[in-house]
């Protein structure tokens, strides 16, 4: 059984539903052998990180930037992380009132620096929200998961 570990930031509504969606997306019975759960970047630490077989980040976009709590996670594992887990399969979900562009350059700089494996292209829902966001985000973690459980990363 593979290990997902959903990080998500979460302070509306509607990123809370969208959030609620990717993890269910991600249990879908037809993937296969996932463990999947989800947790806030203030409970997150190195040993969760450590632990999972990969890792969905799901973050807000804050004045063209990840959110606080994100960089706050980063910030208390990035070392401990350093060697641990090196070569871990990660992907990144941005909920961008703006472009997301900041957002994902600073996501990848830090997973670059840890040597993490990214899997998918960064999913950015820009603008106001919509409806369609909550499919984007379920397939983007559905697909990652079962690329996770077939062992594809």
């Amino acid at each position: 059984m593979k290990t997902l570990l959903i990080v998500a930031h979460t302070p509306s509504n509607n990123t809370s539903q969208l959030a609620a969606g990717m993890l269910e997306a991600a249990q879908c019975a037809d993937i296969g052998d996932i463990d999947a759960r989800i947790q806030s970047p203030f409970e997150t630490h190195h040993q969760h990180l450590s632990t999972a077989d990969g890792v969905l980040l799901f973050t807000t976009e804050n004045f063209g930037y990840m959110s606080g709590a994100l960089k706050d996670m980063f910030d208390r594992t990035y070392y401990d992380c350093l060697e641990e887990t090196q070569g871990l399969p990660w992907c990144l979900c941005v909920r961008a009132g703006r472009d997301g562009t900041g957002t994902v350059r600073a996501v990848e700089s830090i997973a670059t620096g840890l040597a993490w494996k990214s899997c998918q292209a960064p999913l950015v829902l820009k603008g106001d929200f919509q409806q369609k966001f909550f499919e984007q985000s379920q397939e983007f973690s559905m697909t990652f998961a079962a690329g996770l459980a077939a062992g594809i990363y």
